[in-house]
């Protein structure tokens, strides 16, 4: 038999395996592995791709939130989906990751069909130079930020201990190696960004992902025509007090259109 080509690790990661009416067992993957559990980006990408894969969902995902409950352990996990709702425009889903009976992240997703509107788009992407004129970023020795090339244009993580005015960060980024766009692996670059209590401070201290939601301003036609291209990613927070932060984040397409939002509460300790 012919050589089977090497699965990208990304694709290896969405795994999943159908065992049961609206339930999907898939596993964690070494490659996108963090200090405690699998990075949360991944963790919302696959649960985003059990709604994504079942037979009676209705157009593209529009809005999806992601609470992280407790760590993710090491091996197999399993994905329960529910539509609670099916209107002539929306679909609407609420999604449970357990392991061994324990609900360790639950997620609700909004899906829709997109038809034809007024349309405009009254945010401006940040200035940037093309990605070739950046330099690619030194990363932190984790696996996951490994999956993925940054090239930072303000804001890159230093643990100088100096703070920063600004928590914002403005960066080339995509796979690595580079891999066609799609919902999933969208939703996971919308959590990319280093924590922005890192960047203001200067300082690493412990932080954990409370809750984060992607709004998708594209369709899949839009998403799938970025193909393996970089994206223009921004992310800035808004206020680090007893305990928590905020960050919200756009992800730009190399063609201009605006792809996706994101917010996050983050917990840290320092």
């Amino acid at each position: 038999m012919p050589d089977q080509p090497d699965i990208h690790a990304f694709d290896d990661a969405m795994a999943l395996e159908a065992v049961g009416e609206g339930r999907m067992r898939g596993r964690t993957t070494e490659p996108y592995a963090n200090m405690i559990g699998p990075f949360g980006g991944v963790t919302a990408a696959v649960m985003l791709r059990a709604v994504e894969l079942q037979d009676e969902r209705l157009g593209d995902p529009v809005a999806f939130t992601t609470n992280f409950v407790a760590a993710v352990s090491p091996g197999e996990f399993d994905i329960l989906t529910r539509c609670v709702r099916t209107n002539r425009s929306t679909q609407h889903w609420i999604i449970e990751m357990t392991q061994e009976d324990h609900v360790v992240a639950t997620a609700t997703a909004v899906t829709g069909v997109h038809r034809d509107t007024w349309s405009e788009t009254e945010a401006r992407p940040p200035q940037a130079p093309e990605p070739d004129a950046v330099p690619l970023a030194e990363k932190p020795p984790m696996a996951w930020p490994q999956q993925y090339e940054m090239r930072f244009v303000q804001g890159p993580l230093s643990f100088t201990g100096q703070p920063n005015d600004s928590s914002t960060t403005i960066m080339w980024t995509r796979d690595q190696p580079p891999r066609p766009l799609d919902f999933a692996s969208l939703t996971a670059l919308c959590d990319v960004f280093f924590p922005r209590v890192y960047v203001r401070t200067g300082q690493q201290m412990p932080i954990g992902t409370v809750s984060m939601t992607v709004y998708f301003h594209a369709d899949a036609a839009e998403v799938a025509a970025q193909g393996s291209e970089h994206l223009l990613a921004t992310a800035k927070g808004a206020r680090f007090d007893r305990g928590f932060f905020d960050q919200s984040a756009q992800l730009w397409g190399h063609d201009g259109t605006l792809l996706a939002s994101s917010h996050q509460i983050v917990y840290y300790k320092g």
